[in-house]
C-alpha cells in the first residue's frame, strides 16, 4: 500500500486488515505512555488548503504517537500566498526529506495528482466533494466497536449527500463490509445521478428510522454551496433533522453518528447530540488510532508492534520463565 486516496479502492481484506491494526493502536492509546517507535526516523507533513480541526489534529497526534518527525505546513503563511504553484510546493516539501504527505484540498483529484509529482506516500484527507477515506475507516471502526460486524447492518446516511465527500467514502466502505445503505435527503441534496451507487434512496426520514441500526447525519455544506437547495434551514430541520421525537422511532441499540462539526439545531437537535446513543466523541477518539494504522501501513519500517498490554505484558511474560530462560 503506497497511497490512500479513495475508499473505493479498498477491498474487504484491506479494510479488515486496517481495522485489526487499529485495534492494536487503540490499545496503545490507553497506555500511560501512548507511544511506540514504529515510525522512528520517518517524517510526515500535512498540506491543508482547507480549514480543519479534527482531521488535522488527529493525523498530528497519530504521527507523534508513532514517533515520526512532523513538519507543519500552513497555507496562510507560506509561499502559496506569493503565487507558488501546488506542484512547486509539494516538490519543495519532499526535498526536505518527507516520507508522507497528508493532503486536504477544495478541488477533487488533487491528492491523486500529487502522487504523480512526488515519490512520498500521499494520504487523502479530503478533496472537494470527492472522498475522505480515513473518515470512512474510523466510521467503520466505530460501528464495529458498538454493534459488531457490519454485515447486514442497515445504515441511513441523512442530509447533504451531493456535497459530502464523507458520504461517498462511507457508502463504499460500508457496503464493502456488507452493510445496506439508504440515502435520505430531498432530491436537491442528492447527486444528479446515482448510477453505480450500491444504495437505496428515500425522501422520508420518519419511515426509515425504525429500520436502521445507524443514523449517520451529514452537515449542511454551507461553505461549499451558494444555491438555495432547500427553502430554509428551518424547513430542512423540520423534515430531516434528528429530534427527540424522531429518536423515539429508532430501536434501542441504534446509534447516531456525525462527522463533525455539527450544526446543532439544523441536522441534529442540541439535546439529541449529547444522548448516550450519540457516538460522535467516539468517532473523534477512534480517528487517532485509525490514522496511526494508515500511517503505519504506508510507512512501517518492519518494526514489530508491541504486544497488547505493552511493556507490562512483556514483563509479566518474562516473570513466567525459569532461570535458564525456558518457560
Amino acid at each position: 500500500m503506497k497511497h490512500l486516496l479513495t475508499a473505493r479502492d479498498l477491498t474487504r481484506p484491506d479494510i479488515d486488515h486496517l481495522l485489526s491494526l487499529t485495534d492494536a493502536f487503540a490499545e496503545v492509546g490507553r497506555r500511560r505512555m501512548p507511544k511506540v517507535p514504529a515510525l522512528q526516523g520517518r517524517t510526515v507533513t500535512w498540506l491543508f488548503y482547507e480549514d480543519s480541526t479534527r482531521t488535522r489534529l488527529s493525523f498530528e497526534q497519530a504521527a507523534k504517537r508513532l514517533s515520526a518527525d512532523t513538519l507543519s505546513f500552513t497555507v496562510s503563511s507560506s509561499s502559496v500566498r506569493k503565487g507558488e504553484s501546488l506542484r512547486d510546493t509539494v516538490q519543495t516539501i519532499e526535498a526536505m526529506g518527507v516520507d508522507a504527505i497528508v493532503v486536504r484540498h477544495s478541488s477533487a483529484g488533487v491528492p491523486a495528482q500529487i502522487t504523480r509529482w512526488v515519490s512520498a506516500s500521499v494520504v487523502n484527507a479530503g478533496d472537494g466533494w470527492h472522498e475522505h477515506p480515513t473518515q470512512a475507516l474510523l466510521d467503520c471502526y466505530t460501528i464495529r466497536s458498538h454493534l459488531g460486524d457490519l454485515d447486514g447492518r442497515r445504515i441511513a446516511i441523512v442530509g447533504d449527500v451531493n456535497h459530502s465527500r464523507v458520504a461517498r467514502s462511507d457508502v463504499w466502505a460500508f457496503t464493502t463490509l456488507g452493510a445496506e445503505v439508504t440515502l435520505v435527503a430531498p432530491p436537491t441534496l442528492l447527486p444528479p445521478s446515482l448510477a453505480g451507487w450500491p444504495v437505496r434512496v428515500s425522501h422520508d426520514l420518519d419511515a426509515v428510522l425504525p429500520e436502521v441500526d445507524v443514523v449517520y447525519l451529514l452537515r449542511m455544506q454551507r461553505e461549499r454551496t451558494r444555491e438555495a437547495l432547500v427553502p430554509s434551514l428551518r424547513e430542512y430541520s423540520a423534515r430531516y433533522g434528528l429530534t427527540r421525537r424522531r429518536i423515539d422511532l429508532m430501536h434501542d441499540k441504534a446509534i447516531v453518528m456525525h462527522p463533525g462539526p455539527m450544526n446543532r439545531g439544523v441536522e441534529i437537535a442540541a439535546d439529541v447530540a449529547d444522548l448516550p446513543r450519540s457516538v460522535v466523541v467516539d468517532q473523534v477518539r477512534n480517528g487517532v488510532a485509525v490514522r496511526m494504522a494508515v500511517l503505519y501501513e504506508l510507512l512501517g519500517s518492519g518494526v514489530v508492534l508491541p504486544p497488547a498490554g505493552g511493556a507490562r505484558a512483556e514483563r509479566d511474560r518474562g516473570s513466567e520463565r525459569t532461570e535458564d530462560g525456558e518457560p
